[in-house]
């Protein structure tokens, strides 16, 4: 498996909401232009703009802004540094968040779009799935046996 897709897999799937998974892969495939890659929002993350409204965003902080509901510049980016240090911690590597932010930013766009999709998808899928067998971990064998 590539680094980014391990990363992103491993690591920040797990800290972004389902929501948040949604409205990102709606953005790639309608190739929103309101997911940007070379930055983490637009405008950049400065201390000056911080209460500002974001108007663009990474996918990380796609998935904060329009997942989560978060809306200026300060909320996204604190959002941003705390999944980064969280996959970090998850994937016992310092940095090892930037295996996929520089995969993303310097992918090409098209390529981007393809391969995160996929990703975002897979892990959608195996929410959903976790999701349905939930209830039947709780459940007896009778009941299981009578579903």
């Amino acid at each position: 498996m590539e680094s980014w897709r391990l990363v992103w897999h491993e690591g920040f799937v797990p800290g972004l909401s389902t929501a948040g998974l949604e409205a990102l892969r709606e953005a790639l495939l309608t190739d929103d232009p309101r997911l940007i890659q070379g930055s983490t929002t637009m405008p950049p993350p400065l201390m000056c703009v911080s209460d500002w409204p974001v108007e663009a965003a990474c996918a990380l902080g796609y998935c904060a802004w329009h997942g989560n509901g978060l809306e200026t510049v300060g909320e996204v980016e604190e959002f941003f540094a705390r999944v980064c240090f969280e996959a970090d911690q998850r994937l016992g590597e310092p940095a090892a968040c930037r295996w996929f932010l520089n995969w993303f930013d310097d992918a090409p766009r098209d390529e981007m779009r393809r391969e995160l999709l996929a990703e975002v998808e897979k892990a959608l899928v195996e929410r959903w799935q976790s999701q349905r067998r939930a209830p039947l971990a709780d459940a007896s064998a009778a009941e299981v046996i009578a579903a």
